[in-house]
């Protein structure tokens, strides 16, 4: 099964050491989505966030993460359901991984890890040489008390067997995105790349599932005046963005990102993302 992950890993063609080990990480990520839709886990959850952009409709950067929701809330969530199936799939293509629930399970949003020390030995890497005990590390992120009014779609993958995946459908995934840009504690730039990626798409926030996740969480909690329509969004964006440190924004992204694609980053200011709002 190892010759099928290398002849994954040389379809990327990695220039460097970071783009090769980027596309390590992936090819776990899908191994991952698969083992997890064999035991059953999309009948319950969705997959969402940017590696879902990624995988599933070609956003131009890496992304570290799974991300995940469950379609109906449930507090009884466990990992350890899933990670034993997970890891049997993994060895069955030659990973000696470690997969561990990570955190308080009493948590909103439950937390695993895939570790693995054992691909990049087995693989024929031109760039990337892993240091003795160095372990590629993945982590999994399910909220088991998501905001109502998402939507979801299912699509088919086929690395590294036909499989299905059940995940966010596009307004309700920007929602969220949006959601992250104005409630998070800290600077993300990868969500303004994001953010672009859904503007030149065309796409329209879920503004009710919107609404619904900043209730739930953040400036806005448990505000029930709040009525999120369109003007309020753009006005309340625009606002955001005169706050961003855009260097510092575009630096945290940059290693996502082909050298081709970099260049872009050089454009991001406050000008350029408020006429990105306007055009919502």
């Amino acid at each position: 099964m190892i010759e099928l992950i290398q002849q994954r890993l040389d379809s990327y063609g990695a220039i460097n050491p970071v783009q090769e080990e980027q596309a390590t990480k992936e090819i776990i990520q899908e191994i991952a989505l698969y083992a997890l839709w064999r035991a059953d886990f999309f009948k319950v959850a969705a997959f969402q966030g940017g590696t879902s952009l990624r995988i599933l409709h070609g956003l131009p950067r890496f992304s570290e993460d799974l991300d995940f929701m469950l379609k109906e809330a449930d507090p009884a969530f466990n990992w350890t359901d899933y990670l034993k199936p997970l890891l049997a799939c993994l060895e069955e293509y030659g990973l000696q991984s470690e997969v561990l629930p990570k955190g308080k399970m009493d948590k909103r949003v439950r937390r695993a890890v895939i570790k693995d020390n054992s691909i990049s030995n087995q693989l024929k890497l031109s760039f990337y040489r892993q240091h003795q005990g160095q372990k590629i590390n993945i982590k999994l992120e399910i909220d088991v008390a998501p905001p109502a009014a998402s939507g979801y779609e299912y699509r088919y993958l086929d690395f590294p067997l036909d499989h299905e995946v059940c995940h966010q459908d596009l307004p309700s995934n920007f929602a969220l995105k949006i959601h992250a840009l104005l409630c998070r504690g800290f600077l993300k730039g990868r969500d303004w790349y994001d953010f672009n990626w859904y503007t030149k798409q065309k796409i329209t926030p879920n503004l009710l599932h919107l609404q619904n996740a900043l209730v739930q969480f953040g400036p806005w909690q448990d505000d029930d005046t709040l009525s999120v329509d369109l003007p309020w969004l753009k006005k309340t964006l625009t606002d955001k963005i005169k706050t961003i440190d855009w260097k510092a924004a575009a630096s945290d992204v940059e290693r996502f990102l082909k050298p081709a694609d970099q260049q872009s980053l050089q454009l991001w200011s406050e000008r350029f993302f408020t006429q990105k709002v306007d055009g919502m």
